[in-house]
């Protein structure tokens, strides 16, 4: 089993080999590709050795059993099409937004969706505050139907990438020091600030960050009237999104059943004792392959049949790395989706 992972050097590139390696994925070789700028680096790993960085080339890329793309959407458009169209070439999974949209490309969160793959050899990652969101949400909406969906999110500085985050360190440092800021990544100063800005604004007053969330609960779901509102925050964390969910369902739902649920899900992790001070929060999540949901309870607004709960996840993980990884494990499994009473990972 060959793999290679293009934009190794990236958050999300670097965050894929380190959960290859730690999941002990059956990988004989794994090729490391990233820019010129950045070949010849060396990355250390206990399952595989040591990967040298490499420029990426698609005759040493066709080869492989698997390649994950953490790239451009532009660079994905062009090679992932290419690969794909090689007879017994590899199963390509790509963490940009250029193919979720596409109604022949499947998005894919494994322990919803994995049976929408169906042969194919281009698969899409989602959107990472999608993929932490339907985690909670999935086990909900397959007992209730979740007819209308509220999303408000807390976004980490991680979702901008190595970039985002060093600009946040740096920039909180020059704050805490009395010296100028500088802006570079995000809209604003970020350091002690919040920015109710992601990606481009819409027609609609919405950002595409906010439609993302919409698009794809719809698609990965498969349930294309769902109504889903989005408002995405940026917030002055490293890693891990924080989001708050309010449903309203088509069956009457309790606090109590929604616990019940979840408590079993594969790759949900429930903190929920407000007694204790014990809920979802960023420091928490960060590195955690499980996503964090708590603070369940009835919704004032739409009564038994609505309820509202707080998930935490981190970004580069199941909202990324993780979910890539795992798509390519249950495909080598046979494509099987996970039961709810699954041993969680």
């Amino acid at each position: 089993m060959r793999v290679g992972v293009v934009g190794a050097s990236g958050a999300v590139g670097e965050e894929i080999i380190k959960v290859l390696d730690n999941r002990k994925f059956p990988a004989t070789e794994v090729l490391a590709f990233a820019s010129e700028r950045s070949a010849g680096k060396e990355i250390k790993t206990e399952s595989y050795g040591v990967l040298t960085l490499q420029v990426y080339s698609f005759e040493a890329a066709k080869s492989l059993d698997y390649v994950f793309l953490a790239v451009s959407g532009s660079f994905a458009k062009k090679e992932a099409p290419l690969l794909t169209a090689v007879e017994n070439g590899p199963i390509v999974i790509d963490n940009s937004s250029a193919f979720r949209y596409d109604d022949d490309i499947p998005l894919i969160v494994p322990e919803i969706n994995i049976d929408a793959v169906a042969g194919k050899r281009l698969i899409a990652n989602p959107n990472c505050t999608t993929a932490i969101a339907a985690m909670a949400l999935w086990p909900l909406h397959q007992k209730f139907t979740i007819e209308k969906l509220l999303v408000s999110t807390y976004q980490a500085a991680s979702g901008a990438g190595a970039e985002g985050m060093s600009e946040l360190r740096e920039q909180s440092k020059n704050v805490l020091n009395g010296s100028e800021t500088e802006n570079k990544v995000f809209a604003h100063p970020l350091p002690f600030n919040v920015i109710p800005h992601i990606d481009s604004f819409q027609e609609n007053g919405y950002t595409r960050e906010e439609m993302k969330v919409c698009w794809e609960t719809r698609k990965i779901f498969g349930a294309p009237d769902l109504a889903v509102s989005c408002t995405a925050v940026r917030i002055p964390t490293f890693r891990a999104h924080a989001e708050s969910l309010v449903i309203e369902t088509r069956e009457s739902i309790s606090p109590k059943e929604a616990t019940q649920l979840l408590s079993n899900a594969p790759g949900v992790k429930l903190v929920d004792d407000p007694s204790k001070l014990e809920y979802p929060m960023p420091l928490n999540a960060t590195a955690q392959y499980d996503v964090e949901v708590g603070r369940i309870r009835q919704s004032i607004v739409f009564g038994d049949k609505g309820l509202e709960l707080f998930v935490c996840g981190d970004q580069l993980l199941r909202g990324a790395a993780l979910n890539a990884v795992i798509i390519a494990e249950d495909l080598m499994k046979g494509g099987k989706k996970r039961k709810l009473e699954e041993t969680k990972e």
